[in-house]
């Protein structure tokens, strides 16, 4: 029975003893230790022999490059998600470390347990990006697909695991909400990770209109038009027209 596989970890830190302590703990808990660096070179030297799957940087290491310059080098060709370790928590040194985006921020001194969690909230949230990233791509490759058949006017979506088919004719709106948009049918909802103009070029503009910045609705769905918000044929929810879309709706809906 193959043993499970360890998590690889990097320790970027020019403080021996701090050093020492990390590597002690993790290899306390199982993960694997790839090496320890205190300066750019051997960080970059580390990584181009194994990929680490999780960086422990130091903000201030030895040579002209610090933590938070080597991290911005790191990420223009890896995707390793970077766990900060400082000992400044100085509103400046925050704000260029946020630029980077590391996945935690741990300032020293620390626990054990700051160490161990960061690590595995980093992992999750790292896994749950490469997940969102996969079906974005996915997504678009569906639809770019689509695009070039204009004789298909569908659109495909996940849910619960699988890519369900949806009819232009049968989408009511769609809603935004943070970076995930809704699509509501008129046999179900179904979120996608996407931004709504990306959905709103791909939707095209014959058939749907931008009512609002949160909401694209399909034309021929539009029943009628009171205080300022659209009411939908056999659609319970009315959609506010927002003041920056509302000349080209009157315009497309032909109002007299």
């Amino acid at each position: 029975m193959s043993s499970e596989k360890k998590t690889k970890v990097l320790i970027v830190e020019d403080e021996s003893i701090v050093a020492k302590d990390i590597q002690n703990i993790l290899l306390k808990n199982n993960f694997e230790v790839l090496g320890v660096a205190n300066n750019a070179e051997t960080t970059l030297n580390y990584i181009s022999q194994e990929v680490p799957d999780v960086i422990l940087m130091d903000i201030m290491i030895k040579g002209n490059i610090n933590g938070i310059e080597l991290s911005h080098k790191i990420k223009e060709e890896y995707d390793i998600p970077i766990i900060f370790l400082t000992a400044y928590s100085d509103t400046p040194t925050l704000e260029k470390a946020k630029v980077v985006e590391p996945y935690a921020y741990i300032n020293k001194p620390f626990k054990n347990a700051d160490i161990l969690s960061a690590i595995e909230i980093s992992l999750f949230r790292h896994k749950k990006d490469l997940e969102r990233k996969k079906e974005k791509e996915l997504l678009y490759s569906i639809v770019e697909k689509q695009s070039k058949d204009t004789s298909t006017d569908i659109i495909f979506v996940k849910s619960g695991g699988k890519m369900v088919k949806i009819k232009y004719e049968d989408i009511y709106i769609v809603e935004a909400l943070k970076d995930y948009v809704t699509f509501h049918t008129t046999h179900g909802r179904y979120i996608v990770h996407a931004t709504m103009k990306f959905i709103e070029e791909k939707l095209g503009y014959q058939n749907f209109i931008r009512a609002h910045r949160s909401f694209i609705v399909r034309i021929d769905k539009i029943q009628s038009i009171e205080n300022q918000e659209l009411v939908l044929e056999n659609f319970p929810k009315r959609i506010p027209i927002g003041g920056n879309y509302k000349d080209e709706i009157y315009k497309r809906l032909n109002l007299l």
